[in-house]
């Protein structure tokens, strides 16, 4: 007809290009999930928000604030002594025997095995806790730059046998580490996490079901073990885009018996130990972060001395239960040298009365035992100053203020950004 026009053929919607964002980046939290991010009261004006409480270790004696440019910052990360004394001087010592060692069930009930950084398994009366577990070569989102392993796994993550639960403390690279979760993903283990980080599962093939996302102070049962998530001191991302959507944790395993173990994730010292300590403690067993530390992030890493207040204020007595340190000597990560978070804890133990364990990677122990593993077997392989010392040997308990020449430090890159650990 006159004035009509015939009806235009519709064009076809162009498709939606999938996502560009890399799998190792993870996904961000959205609908329901999201939702219940938002109620949460560690949430606000957008982000997660850290516990409050004085910044420095000792808060009648306030750290001052780091003096130097970015530059001197870079030059005392770069050089080529400082690169040196942070990684061993020869091959790291594992313990040799890890997988017949964990065919035994543990005397006791309890045992700890630290497979190196935050990765420890923790058998309690017989459930199996995987905490923080990364078994990749690098702690990072390439496989072709990042923080690369200074000494192999104790034994492929397959060869652990069974798995309760993985419990992860954060989603930073060095404790969530996509090669071993989709590892993981492919057994019937549950994963206990933070609000939020259920998301980076999903998207790595770890079904909703299988997943328990927590908030600070809740818990979950897995069998017989009871699992809290508690406060901490620290950040998160994973992205070029860092929204803090995703919150961070540390974590109290309780058996049937009455064993209990708590591990810290990354965490700054705060009175919120003393807190958990009352309300979960004390502890047979405490993993706390004694690495990677720096005057120049105070807030979010302990340093060795600081690592064993908190487990003081988490036992309530220094005769009470068995320190290990974690987050340490199996990625450089931090400008201090590679033995000194070994040398802290051996100085501050014996300075406040504690007892330490120190087993090589892979070494499997018992903390309700009369004996624990005390051998600084670090030592063997430790890098040497001019003068032949060890590296670490000087640190005074808080090597942040003991020995700025080798403390001063940028952010971690694998806490940081993407591209750096």
């Amino acid at each position: 007809m006159p004035g009509s026009s015939a009806p235009q053929p519709q064009r076809p919607q162009p498709r939606r290009p999938r996502s560009l964002r890399p799998l190792a980046f993870g996904a961000d939290p959205a609908g329901a999930r999201m939702e219940r991010i938002r109620r949460s009261p560690h949430f606000a004006d957008g982000v997660f928000r850290n516990p409050e409480g004085p910044r420095p270790a000792d808060p009648e004696e306030p750290r001052p604030a780091p003096s130097g440019s970015r530059t001197a910052l870079a030059k005392t990360f770069f050089t080529k002594e400082a690169r040196e004394r942070r990684r061993p001087a020869s091959a790291v010592p594992l313990h040799p025997t890890t997988a017949e060692d964990l065919a035994r069930p543990p005397a006791t009930g309890l045992r700890v095995t630290w497979m190196g950084h935050s990765s420890v398994l923790a058998e309690i009366d017989g459930g199996r806790v995987l905490f923080d577990p990364v078994w990749g070569r690098r702690c990072s989102p390439f496989t072709f730059a990042g923080p690369k392993r200074l000494h192999p796994v104790p034994l492929p993550v397959a060869s652990l046998g069974r798995v309760d639960v993985v419990v992860i403390s954060h989603d930073h690279y060095d404790h969530l580490d996509l090669p071993t979760i989709r590892a993981l993903a492919s057994t019937d283990t549950l994963f206990a996490v933070p609000l939020g980080v259920g998301a980076h599962l999903e998207r790595w093939g770890v079904s909703e079901s299988r997943i328990r996302e927590l908030d600070w102070t809740e818990s979950t049962q897995v069998g017989d073990l009871r699992l809290t998530a508690t406060p901490a001191r620290h950040f998160c991302g994973r992205g070029l885009r860092n929204r803090q959507h995703t919150l961070w944790a540390s974590w109290v395993a309780e058996g049937p018996s009455g064993h209990r173990v708590f591990h810290s994730g990354d965490t700054g010292y705060f009175p919120g130990f003393h807190e958990i300590g009352a309300a979960h403690g004390p502890f047979d067993a405490t993993m706390i972060q004694v690495g990677a530390y720096s005057e120049h992030w105070p807030d979010i890493h302990m340093t060795p001395a600081e690592g064993m207040r908190a487990h003081l204020d988490l036992q309530g007595t220094p005769s009470a239960g068995v320190m290990l340190p974690i987050h340490w000597a199996t990625f450089s990560l931090a400008p201090h040298p590679w033995d000194e978070p070994g040398e802290g804890t051996v100085e501050a133990a014996a300075r406040m009365g504690a007892r330490a364990a120190l087993p090589r990677p892979g070494e499997p122990f018992e903390p309700t035992s009369d004996e624990v593993p005390a051998t600084p077997w670090w030592r063997a392989v430790a890098p040497r100053t001019t003068e032949g010392r060890p590296a670490g040997s000087s640190t005074t308990g808080d090597p942040r203020s003991a020995d700025t020449s080798t403390s001063t430090s940028g952010p971690d890159a694998a806490e940081a950004a993407p591209t750096s650990s």
